[in-house]
């Protein structure tokens, strides 16, 4: 299988020092206390792998944003619980703008439904800086298994084996929401990320499996993976030829989202002023590039109108999965 670490890091030479070392210094900052509040270094947690989606948002980002603030800017990968043990590590920390998280939001709106209520974590337990993008989960399957369409998986004659991302993620509950509504008999398969998902699609081991798109897009260009369904509420330009699972008469509108988060009382002085300089590497045309070519859609809002997102996304989504009857935590 090829990897799509290539395609994602294409966002200037700066990329191509992320995956050397998960906590290697970005940028050019001094250290000398010229720069952001007394000079000292700013850790950026991702809660996942390196190589991953949210990891090389990160490292898009982070050059930067050193650049502008005038100090170094560290990718530090923490992986474990969807992200949930990065999370409550940047809880503990001082409030003081110098560890940062990308915070990815079905950690926030989805998570929350497949753990007990002790276990969940709330966003008002931390400040945001800014929103940063959105992407779409597609549902693929490997050619040879001659699954191409919502109504191959009905007439399969067989329970299907789907393959998530993860308990508590956009893929599962992507998935477990289409076969609730299909009557399509299914089990789930966790897995740890896209990579692993993708393999074990490709490997025969799921049917199907549900993949952000950044992450299958390189399979799918290479013929080496069938897209049945996006999740998106449109389609997305890369797979125009593809129908939204909307589009197929299901109720499946699932997105990832993904903010910069901040330890509970970081002055709003010191969020002020990291939000700008999020804002510059925003506009940059290697940004840019970075978004177009792994089909992320700019969510670059402000940390009221992006809990304002969240907290109706988890809404919605409760709705959703209690309506249809769903225990997303159910034997995983």
């Amino acid at each position: 299988m090829k990897t799509n670490v290539a395609r994602l890091a294409v966002a200037g030479a700066g990329l191509a020092l992320a995956l050397t070392g998960c906590g290697s210094n970005l940028g050019g900052g001094s250290g000398d206390g010229s720069g952001f509040p007394g000079g000292d270094p700013v850790t950026i947690y991702v809660g996942q792998d390196p190589g991953g989606s949210t990891d090389l948002i990160a490292r898009a980002l982070a050059d930067t944003v050193s650049d502008d603030l005038g100090v170094a800017v560290t990718v530090e990968n923490k992986p474990g619980a969807n992200g949930a043990l990065a999370a409550k590590e940047l809880a503990g920390k001082e409030p003081n703008g110098h560890t940062l998280m990308v915070y990815n939001g079905s950690l926030a709106y989805i998570t929350p439904l497949a753990v007990p209520a002790d276990e969940a974590l709330d966003i008002a337990d931390y400040e945001i800086v800014t929103g940063i993008s959105q992407d779409d989960y597609v549902l693929v399957s490997a050619p040879s298994s001659g699954l191409k369409t919502v109504e191959d998986l009905k007439k399969a004659g067989k329970a299907i084996k789907y393959g998530t991302t993860g308990v508590g993620t956009g893929s599962q509950l992507s998935q477990a929401l289409l076969f609730a509504q299909t009557g399509i008999e299914a089990t789930a398969v966790p897995f740890d990320g896209g990579s692993p998902t993708l393999t074990a699609v490709l490997g025969g081991q799921v049917d199907v499996g549900a993949i952000q798109l950044g992450e299958a897009v390189e399979q799918i260009e290479a013929g080496e993976l069938t897209p049945i369904v996006t999740f998106a509420e449109k389609r997305p330009s890369y797979l125009p030829d593809t129908p939204t699972a909307v589009e197929e008469g299901y109720d499946v509108p699932v997105q990832q989202s993904r903010a910069v988060f901040a330890p509970k009382g970081t002055p709003k002085e010191v969020l002020d002023t990291l939000r700008g300089s999020f804002q510059k590497a925003f506009g940059t045309d290697a940004y840019k590039k970075f978004n177009e070519d792994n089909q992320l859609t700019p969510n670059e809002v402000d940390g009221t109108e992006l809990r304002g997102q969240w907290t109706d996304s988890l809404d919605n989504y409760k709705s959703v999965v209690e309506e249809h009857g769903i225990d997303l935590g159910a034997g995983q």
